[in-house]
């Protein structure tokens, strides 16, 4: 099994700077002190650093304050994203202190892309990337369905990026119905990908079907030469991704400024 503290060293080094590193085209990036905002015209703000901040006390949170404000002004609500193993280590208190809400922690796992790409059997049920529009607006009704919340923003996140190869939705399908949608984004310029979704229907689940989009989206970062899958697991998803060979490294816990 692939060592952790190694895993998550190339994670830190390659992986979670993506979003100011290599930002998207209508992306814009702020850098304020040790901190990165980026801001889309249309989608929340975004506010991470490297694993040391390097600040304290008063001095972090005027840092807060400030981003705080910066999308106050806006009238944006933006996600301050932190890992587990980051420091200072009370920087978590101090954003809840300054307002804003934890959308609650996952567990960051990391694994081999060639490891997860072994095709897995399902009767009845076939595994597929999405096609054209129709397929997309499908995706993301089973994906309100199952988180519980509306998923808008992904029909325009997959429609905008229908022509990129490193950005795929993969979807499970049985008598026409999505039972299961996913992605897979490739984290340009490093070797990572990521595998998002992966929103089984209740009546769907213990069929193998997480397992097949993870296998599938697996085949699809190895024919795009990466090394590394990244998932942010929650609690049902994690031992699963453990049977896997994935290997948990971290955590990580997004908290929320909502401007009222």
């Amino acid at each position: 099994m692939p060592d952790a503290s190694a895993l998550l060293s190339a994670f830190d080094a390659q992986a979670r700077s993506a979003e100011w590193t290599f930002p998207e085209p209508d992306a814009v990036v702020h850098r304020d002190g040790p901190v990165f905002r980026v801001t889309w015209p249309q989608r929340r703000g975004f506010v991470a650093g490297p694993p040391d901040l390097g600040v304290s006390g008063s001095d972090l949170d005027d840092l807060i304050a400030r981003q705080r404000d910066f999308f106050t002004e806006r009238g944006q609500s933006v996600e301050w994203k932190t890992w587990g193993h980051d420091t200072p280590a009370d920087l978590p208190g101090r954003l809840e202190a300054a307002g804003f809400e934890s959308e609650g922690r996952e567990t960051v796992l990391v694994g081999l892309a060639e490891e997860m790409a072994r095709p897995v059997e399902l009767d009845g049920i076939v595994v597929r990337e999405a096609r054209g529009v129709a397929d997309v607006h499908r995706l993301a009704l089973t994906a309100t369905t199952v988180f519980g919340r509306g998923h808008d923003w992904l029909i325009d996140r997959l429609l905008e990026k229908a022509d990129d190869p490193n950005v795929v939705a993969v979807l499970a399908e049985a008598n026409n119905l999505i039972v299961s949608s996913s992605r897979i984004e490739v984290v340009a310029g490093t070797e990572f990908a990521g595998l998002w979704g992966g929103g089984t229907l209740p009546e769907w689940r213990g069929k193998g079907v997480y397992r097949a989009l993870v296998a599938y989206r697996a085949r699809l970062a190895v024919e795009r030469g990466v090394k590394y899958l990244q998932v942010d697991a929650t609690e049902d998803s994690r031992p699963i991704l453990e049977r896997l060979g994935f290997v948990p490294v971290t955590t990580t816990t997004g908290y929320v400024w909502n401007p009222r």
